[in-house]
């Protein structure tokens, strides 16, 4: 054994004399997808907040990062609702939950954000249930699926990634507030950095393009938080919203469905090139957890965050006069009084 060791000792010491220029640049490879797949990893919460006593309700936690915001702050001791549409992949997600967090006091209650009535009837159940809500995280999305329509007739990324969430964190306000102090974090996207809301055609009707659809609905969740935050200072409910990262999660299924052969194959050419240093879901969350425990940014609202520290949002994210304007028009497509 000594001496075979010996012989592929040599051997590889020769190979490296032999090739010098190579193997400095395998190495300088390898060193150089570490260096990048951790910086894609972004920060991580370093807060160790407890939360016992406190009730925490997550939209779309059956799966990526809202599992693992469920995970970790029912680690801490939170009472989870977990709100989800499809009721058995979100028992599956709620025992998992309560498995690997040692919580057993996970719920789980279903949720359509394509549906206004589905939304309003999961309200009315937890005001009518639950003595306080601490912690409401709107989290479920829906990236850049075909021109398809919500329940009510409106587009579906605008529907379901804003309108949605408008609805239930409106009809929420009342045990938020008798919570205080409480907090709304709102998981948007870089995405909104590119968004224009289009109030002239806001179901892109005109011209439906699912990207740019997409980058509405994040632009808006940022506005949302905005106007939220403004309409909510002083009453002891604060409000975040937040860049996750780019994450290996399901939020791209759609992709195959919505781009033309071209677009899908480039799509799918840079998806798996870039797969193996994408943020994996429990990275992800990081940021989302960050708002919803971390202390120093308790009597802080309507900013916006990324790789948990605050970050300037696009322009048209800090515009108030169109921040009152979508708040507006969100109300009169809910029906919200």
């Amino acid at each position: 054994m000594p001496d075979t060791m010996e012989r592929y000792c040599n051997q590889l010491t020769e190979f490296v004399q032999d090739h010098p220029t190579g193997v400095a640049a395998l190495i300088l490879t390898g060193v150089g997808f570490i260096a990048l797949r951790r910086w894609m990893a972004g920060c991580v919460c370093r807060s160790k907040a407890r939360l016992d006593g406190k009730t925490v309700l997550i939209t779309g936690a059956n799966t990526g990062i809202g599992k693992e915001t469920a995970v970790d702050l029912a680690s801490r001791g939170a009472r989870v609702i977990l709100a989800c549409r499809d009721m058995g992949r979100g028992r599956r997600a709620a025992e998992e939950i309560r498995k690997r967090s040692g919580n057993g006091n996970v719920l789980l209650k279903q949720l359509d954000l394509a549906s206004l009535e589905s939304v309003r009837r999961l309200a009315t159940d937890v005001l009518a249930t639950e003595e306080r809500l601490d912690i409401l995280i709107n989290n479920a999305g829906i990236m850049m699926c075909p021109k398809w329509q919500t329940e009510d007739g409106f587009e579906m990324q605008f529907g379901v990634n804003h309108l949605g969430h408008f609805l239930l964190t409106n009809r929420l306000l009342p045990i938020l507030k008798k919570s205080t102090p409480s907090r709304v974090v709102n998981v948007s996207s870089l995405a909104h950095e590119r968004g224009k809301i289009h109030f002239d055609d806001i179901n892109l009707d005109k011209d439906y393009e699912p990207m740019r659809s997409y980058q509405q609905s994040k632009l808006a969740n940022v506005l949302f938080s905005l106007e939220l935050a403004k309409r909510l200072r002083g009453s002891g409910v604060t409000v975040y919203s937040l860049h996750p990262g780019a994450i290996r999660t399901e939020l791209s299924r759609y992709l195959s469905e919505s781009l033309g052969p071209i677009r899908r194959l480039v799509w799918g050419f840079l998806f798996r090139l870039f797969w193996p240093i994408l943020k994996s879901p429990t990275q992800g969350a990081q940021t989302t957890i960050y708002c919803a425990v971390e202390e120093s940014i308790a009597n802080t609202s309507g900013l916006y965050y990324s790789d948990c520290a605050p970050k300037q949002p696009a322009p048209q994210a800090c515009d108030d006069e169109a921040a009152k304007r979508l708040w507006d028009l969100s109300s009169s497509m809910v029906g919200l009084a």
